[in-house]
């Protein structure tokens, strides 16, 4: 008997020996460690930034990001992609929670839970394959000017003493890495930082002052509103949106962490396990979240991590900092960490995207589409109405561009008593208007001949163009024979033809 396994068992098993391989290697294992580490700090600050907006405890949060983690770096279907407590998803919460409560959050969570599993099981993750390149680095280019623009306020009316910090950060951060690679340049600014201003009493902003970091731990998320038509009106425009940019932040970061690592990720998986993780989350937290850009190139661009294991070292160290040693973590430098996210936001940003030489190389529509998603996202903070604006922009502008290379050639025959058109191009709704206005119906003999050889029919509104075409000829005598169409347009145009409205 033959066994075959399904694509998430053979995800399994690779996992299963990428982590014994790490395990078994000192070296593998401590690069994991480090780059799991300085991953956690780097949470902190967006974690407990977005927490505000949503409307929830800094520490619910940073527990919500924990249950995240350690989920995803489990059910997960791209290895070393961090997972926790989103802006992107705050945004989208923050205004239900302005008019209705806290309460309504938990609700939210599992149908925006629940949606995410289906659009897993479905498979429905394969729909992006169908986002542009363009609109791709538009995406990466405007989040990080966002993760850039979110630690501004960091480093601006601040005390005198946080520049000088905030330099010496960034030249650890910048010059540690010609040297030596063995650990992190981040977590060595970080933990040199915080000792300068833990040894010397300097007082600046910290951690402890973005809200409360007592220790412990929150209990189970109680359901305080009630399971009914009412809430569910309430819900669920904020779960579709929590559903959907959760989905398409993680795909879009799956995405681009299958180009830095040059392997392939199971989309499929990552959104069914984003579901469970977000209900997981909301049940004990009390916040959603999905795939952070910033915080996966410090994980997979800077601390070099490849499994899960660096994942699940990042959310069991941020259990540990909000737990026992949330005294420690109150102490670090707001600064130190501004200083890491800057560093990530302007590598983040795909700077030979727009080089002059190479805005000169692109074709402009290609450049048009990257900048119009880069401005709406950074004008509007929603990931979800940026990419959708650029894709819809790049179908519309590649319609145009598509619906001018249609041709039709003419040749008249020798004793003038036939004509034949052959037809270069796909026909659809946007060339098949075209098509209509490449006849010269008026001259053209009573025999007219159409070659659809090099074409194909693609929906109703060219069925509807060729029975147009036929109708000219017909109203002026003409007899119109089609040839050529391969099988399946061929079926498509004799179930459609005459059966369509003029």
């Amino acid at each position: 008997m033959t066994i075959t396994a399904t694509t998430e068992q053979t995800d399994f098993f690779k996992d299963a020996i990428s982590v014994t391989s790490a395990l078994r290697s000192p070296v593998v294992l401590v690069r994991e460690i480090l780059a799991g580490l300085v991953t956690a700090l780097a949470l902190i600050p967006e974690v407990i930034s977005f927490s505000f907006i949503t409307g929830v405890d800094p520490k619910v949060a940073l527990i919500a990001s924990v249950v995240l983690g350690l989920v995803m770096s489990v059910l997960g279907g791209r290895t070393a992609m961090v997972t926790a407590a989103a802006g992107s998803i705050a945004l989208v919460v923050g205004p239900m929670v302005k008019l209705h409560g806290v309460g309504y959050i938990l609700p939210a969570i599992i149908l925006a839970g629940a949606i995410q599993i289906a659009f897993g099981v479905a498979g429905l993750a394969r729909l992006m394959r169908f986002v542009p390149r363009s609109v791709m680095i538009g995406f990466v280019n405007a989040l990080g000017i966002l993760i850039f623009a979110a630690q501004v306020p960091h480093v601006l009316n601040v005390p005198w003493l946080v520049y000088p910090l905030f330099a010496l950060s960034v030249a650890i951060i910048l010059i540690m890495p010609r040297f030596t690679e063995a650990v992190p340049a981040p977590l060595v600014a970080i933990v040199v930082v915080t000792a300068i201003v833990m040894i010397g009493h300097l007082v600046v902003p910290n951690v402890g002052g973005e809200g409360s970091m007592a220790p412990g731990l929150p209990g189970i998320t109680p359901i305080l509103v009630p399971l009914n038509l009412q809430t569910l009106e309430i819900i669920w425009p904020t779960a579709l949106s929590i559903a959907f940019v959760g989905l398409l932040e993680t795909l879009l970061t799956a995405k681009l962490v299958d180009d830095l690592t040059d392997s392939k990720s199971n989309k499929s998986r990552e959104s069914w396990a984003l579901g469970i993780a977000n209900i997981a989350a909301g049940f004990y937290g009390g916040v959603a979240g999905c795939a952070m850009i910033g915080q996966t190139v410090v994980n997979v661009k800077i601390g070099r991590a490849r499994t899960r294991l660096s994942t699940v070292v990042a959310a069991l160290v941020l259990l540990l900092l909000v737990t026992s040693l949330s005294g420690l973590m109150a102490q670090i430098p707001m600064v130190a960490l501004a200083a890491v996210m800057m560093i990530v936001a302007l590598k983040t940003i795909n700077w030979h995207s727009v080089m002059p030489a190479t805005l000169k190389r692109m074709p402009v529509p290609e450049t048009i589409v990257m900048l119009v998603t880069v401005a709406i996202t950074v004008a509007t903070g929603n990931l979800a109405l940026g990419v959708a604006a650029g894709v819809l922009l790049a179908m519309v502008l590649f319609a145009r561009r598509v619906a001018h290379v249609i041709r039709a050639e003419r040749t008249l025959s020798a004793d003038g008593l036939s004509v034949r058109y052959d037809v270069h191009g796909p026909l659809f709704f946007g060339s098949s208007n075209d098509l209509v206005e490449r006849f010269s119906y008026a001259i053209d003999p009573k025999r007219v001949a159409i070659d659809l050889t090099h074409s194909q029919i693609w929906d109703a509104s060219t069925v509807a163009a060729l029975d147009s075409i036929e109708t000219k000829y017909r109203d002026r005598g003409a007899t119109v024979v089609f040839s050529g169409l391969d099988q399946r347009s061929s079926a498509f145009h004799e179930r459609l033809t005459g059966q369509l409205p003029a």
